[in-house]
């Protein structure tokens, strides 16, 4: 899954740079906010696998840490006294990673605390995803009707009934992949508390859910990466909005005072004027 995330941290990276010149409107709140680069957005995608990224390597880190030498309730009756040194030792170099024996195997023996905290890991990068996935989409919404500030690549046919269609369909199956995650997580967590007294049961399902979330993250990660961000194109549409947008006036506040430019903002929605037009009328501030 980390080098699936690396691949498309770095192609939203790229998509960053290439998309720095473009500056179009933000938006917060589903409206129109100030100005921000196309590239500035992808740059906050690109910081949330990163971090993704982050997180589970650090989980990886608690996952090695095992149970083996514990026997049936912790205390290790019946085991030689070297026998988890020894084949964690083994283990590590047979698998490449380190695997290490718990310093407490009360409650190693008895919990699935770092399954738990690992498959929180991968929820949270499943939501990371959904929300870049439902971002592009939504961008790429239209043509004509929609935002429309993105192209996306045509991956299929298009529509069955609607000849020229194109539908987002790599980011809506990223978002299907966040919501087996996010099912997983829940059946994760339900294991983790269903341990009783000396040794939790409920190991096969955490394993299961657990393994099926790192497969399909990967899969969608580099799915996504090379099938629909590689192949983004910005539109004119976002920088012709720009000059009509309304948030814009936000800049002229430390000049005239917040009143002011809630005053010129609603005027030039009511006339459908831009704000450069309104503030020249109503100011005395340079156009340039």
């Amino acid at each position: 899954l980390i080098p699936a995330l690396v691949h498309l941290q770095e192609s939203l990276s790229s998509k960053a740079t290439e998309f720095m010149p473009t500056v179009k409107t933000g938006r917060t709140h589903l409206q129109d906010a100030t100005p921000i680069r196309l590239g500035q957005e992808f740059l906050g995608h690109s910081g949330q696998i990163e971090r993704g990224i982050s997180r589970l390597k650090h989980a990886a880190s608690q996952l090695s840490e095992v149970a083996l030498g514990g026997t049936a309730v912790g205390t290790g009756v019946n085991t030689h006294p070297e026998f988890a040194e020894r084949m964690c030792s083994k283990l590590s170099e047979m698998l490449g990673t380190q695997i290490r024996e718990t310093d407490n195997h009360f409650q190693a023996q008895s919990s699935l605390d770092a399954i738990v905290q690992s498959s929180g890991c991968l929820k949270t990068v499943a939501i990371s995803l959904m929300k870049i996935a439902n971002d592009i989409r939504w961008l790429g919404s239209g043509p004509r009707a929609g935002i429309g500030e993105i192209e996306l690549p045509e991956v299929q046919p298009g529509s069955s009934i609607m000849p020229g269609k194109v539908n987002p369909v790599i980011p809506e199956s990223v978002c299907q992949v966040a919501a087996q995650v996010i099912g997983n997580d829940v059946a994760i967590s339900i294991a983790g508390q269903s341990g009783n007294f000396e040794i939790n049961v409920m190991m096969p399902i955490a394993a299961y859910n657990l393994l099926q979330s790192i497969d399909i993250l990967a899969s969608a990660s580099r799915n996504f990466a090379d099938q629909c961000v590689v192949d983004l194109k910005t539109t004119l549409k976002g920088t012709e909005m720009v000059e009509k947008g309304l948030a814009i006036v936000t800049t002229l506040v430390p000049y005239i005072g917040y009143d002011q430019a809630a005053s010129i903002a609603k005027e030039a929605q009511t006339t459908g004027k831009t704000i450069r037009e309104v503030a020249e009328l109503r100011t005395s501030l340079s156009s340039l």
